[in-house]
């Protein structure tokens, strides 16, 4: 399955040549995988992960840039879930005005145990729910 999230450029949002400053399409595909992770696994919570020893920290993004956007255009982010590994897996995304594709790319999520400061295995639960959900078929 996928998960779409929905942005509306803000003048803030631009770099000096007037198009959506790199830095924010980062931004967005965070805002949107928070949100996508929360509906799949509504304990989640990234703002207080010492509420509980697991947490799931963002190790690597790529981003392919490939057309600029610009003010008040609404972005798009479809998000769904990758490679599903032992301890870590894929949130890939896509960026798209309209049918524009604007961005597109992947965040790694790597488990995370708080109490010991180290990476840890993804639970049972949660690589289940996650490699059920990339599993899933797409919206359209």
């Amino acid at each position: 399955m996928s998960f779409v999230h929905t942005e509306r450029v803000r003048f803030g949002d631009l770099d000096a040549m007037r198009h959506l400053n790199n830095v924010v399409f980062l931004r967005y595909f965070e805002t949107a995988r928070i949100a996508y992770l929360r509906e799949l696994v509504p304990s989640h919570d990234p703002a207080h992960p010492e509420n509980d020893a697991f947490g799931l920290i963002f190790a690597e993004c790529h981003i392919n840039y490939r057309s600029p956007v610009h003010f008040d255009e609404e972005v798009a982010v479809t998000c769904s879930i990758g490679n599903v590994r032992r301890s870590s897996f894929r949130v890939e995304f896509d960026m798209r005005v309209a049918s524009r594709l604007v961005a597109e790319g992947y965040g790694v999520l790597v488990g995370f145990d708080y109490a010991e400061q180290a990476a840890a295995q993804l639970p049972d639960e949660l690589r289940e729910r996650l490699e059920a959900e990339a599993a899933a078929p797409s919206i359209p």
